[in-house]
């Protein structure tokens, strides 16, 4: 599913990733693990398109079949819709929109019809137990009911891949173990293969592999 080759990143004159090399396959969910610092986020960041690496002598990404490094910029936000979904520690929510507004966001982006996008973000968010919630703000939501709604926010366009940064950051441990169940549902029930970045330690033995960064590279693999 990705398969990342060489990848580097600098900021300045700071090297954050060193030539980092990854494969992962269909369904498989991975945890990366290190300290601040040690380039976790941005490669993150890289894998799910958010930022791009630098150029580098055979280096590439390639998600699903299609290398994202040689895509144009609206190319690459249409394969980022389709293909990628997201997962992060504050839930990055819409305030003023309702649980089920917050969801279809990303369907209205990809041209679905408000019919199409409510259906499948109503059957999402009933699957995720939220079906008495769908018009509540963020603010009438609990901490592990906005991190549903982001959930299936994630899912709404079937992406290939979810990458989740630090999922359970802000969520108390009972609420942070009914995500980590939730994530095996999924890769369960959808297929879905995960890419997380955590310092949760039982989230982190969860996954199929737990690999641990240092100083912008992999040091060791699980």
């Amino acid at each position: 599913m990705i398969e990342a080759k060489n990848i580097y990143k600098s900021y300045d004159d700071l090297q954050v990733l060193k030539g980092v090399d990854l494969s992962i396959k269909e369904s498989e969910i991975v945890s990366v693990i290190g300290s601040s610092g040690a380039g976790k986020t941005t490669l993150l960041h890289i894998l799910g398109t958010l930022e791009k690496p630098d150029k580098a002598a055979n280096s590439s990404l390639i998600i699903d079949g299609t290398d994202v490094t040689q895509l144009s910029s609206r190319q690459l936000s249409h394969f980022r819709n389709q293909s990628l979904g997201f997962i992060f520690q504050f839930h990055q929510l819409l305030p003023e929109f309702t649980a089920l507004e917050n969801v279809c966001i990303p369907a209205y982006i990809n041209k679905k019809s408000k019919a199409e996008a409510e259906k499948r973000a109503q059957e999402l968010l009933e699957y995720l137990s939220l079906g008495g919630r769908i018009h509540h703000k963020p603010n009438e939501l609990s901490g592990g009911e906005q991190q549903r709604v982001a959930v299936a926010r994630s899912l709404i366009n079937d992406p290939k891949v979810i990458f989740a940064d630090e999922p359970t950051g802000n969520l108390d441990s009972n609420t942070a173990a009914n995500l980590h169940e939730l994530i095996l549902d999924l890769r369960k029930n959808f297929n879905q293969t995960f890419v997380i970045v955590t310092h949760n330690k039982e989230l982190a033995t969860l996954a199929d592999r737990t690999l641990t960064m240092s100083d912008g590279r992999f040091v060791h693999h699980e």
